[in-house]
């Protein structure tokens, strides 16, 4: 998908190869398709998309096929709910049209992503996390999954998150998924905490085979309520999402966040090495994080301007 969105030449990208050669031309926008023609993750997609987008010549429409709830991967609620309203700090917007959602085997999802390119993004700053305001979330039933499961799954939650938050009504909708929106059978959970300071945590969980749905609500609870202990101002998930985005933006970058991922650290191995972007990682110095295991990364970002703009 990227070599076509940018006129590349793209060498050895088949199974088994273990190297790949892509040289990247003008990136050029308009529309693109990419169908991973299983359940791989229609989100993997958009993140890969979105930086060559920004700096494309004009305004880009990805259609991208596959899974949109899966494993190892963001749901799309998330990307909705969470990546999108903080990504969109940098300076730009994008438009996420779900058309049809994808499960595990089958796929067969489909999302139509629009966005503008920009002259250059704003650096970002999240590090005052505020207290929870609100928590709500969606509870999801497609195909031929009884609806009670997802009423399930919303209650186990609920009481979960009750258990360390009481003072707060938690909001969980369950959902039946319509027909003609939804391919195969699938189930999940995504709740969300919002903060005074406009921070968005999540925790979230897939049905499997075989798994009760109180398990797969309380599953997606403690993940939440585990982001919400750490004291930083972006969830475990949102870190590297953000990384490559610190990278390009012009000036500084910090985010504070909980213990730093795997993905986090290889996202800014690449981000120094193929962009030149300086980050550092720092233990948190605030007081009331003295007792958390608290980070600060900063970003000095190179600053890319669109030669197109």
């Amino acid at each position: 998908m990227i070599r076509d969105f940018c006129d590349g030449q793209l060498e050895g990208a088949e199974i088994g190869s273990t190297e790949i050669m892509f040289t990247p031309e003008k990136i050029k926008g308009g529309v693109h398709t990419a169908d991973t023609k299983t359940a791989g993750s229609v989100c993997l997609l958009m993140q890969v998309s979105m930086p060559c987008a920004l700096f494309a010549a004009c305004p880009s429409e990805l259609r991208l096929k596959g899974g949109t709830n899966a494993e190892m991967a963001p749901q799309i609620d998330y990307t909705a709910m969470v990546f999108k309203p903080i990504v969109e700090k940098f300076g730009f917007t994008f438009n996420c049209d779900i058309k049809m959602r994808g499960y595990y085997p089958k796929g067969g999802g489909e999302v139509i992503i629009r966005m503008s390119p920009v002259k250059q993004l704003n650096p970002i700053n999240l590090t005052d996390r505020g207290s929870v305001t609100k928590i709500y979330g969606r509870a999801f039933v497609a195909g031929v999954l009884p609806f009670k499961v997802a009423k399930d799954m919303a209650a186990a939650a609920v009481r979960c998150i009750r258990k360390e938050i009481r003072d707060l009504y938690v909001n969980i909708q369950p959902v039946q998924e319509p027909k003609d929106q939804a391919f195969g059978n699938g189930n999940g959970i995504i709740i969300i905490a919002e903060t005074s300071t406009g921070c968005l945590f999540a925790g979230s969980s897939l049905g499997k085979r075989g798994v009760n749905a109180d398990k797969v609500g309380i599953e997606a609870a403690e993940m939440l309520l585990a982001n919400l202990r750490h004291g930083g101002a972006v969830d475990e998930y949102l870190q590297d999402q953000l990384i490559i985005f610190m990278a390009l933006a012009s000036g500084i970058s910090r985010i504070k966040t909980g213990p730093i991922t795997l993905h986090t650290q290889t996202a800014i191995h690449f981000a120094e090495q193929l962009a030149k972007a300086k980050f550092t990682v720092k233990k948190s110095e605030d007081e009331e994080d003295a007792s958390k295991d608290t980070y600060i990364i900063e970003c000095q970002g190179i600053g890319m301007t669109n030669p197109n703009l």
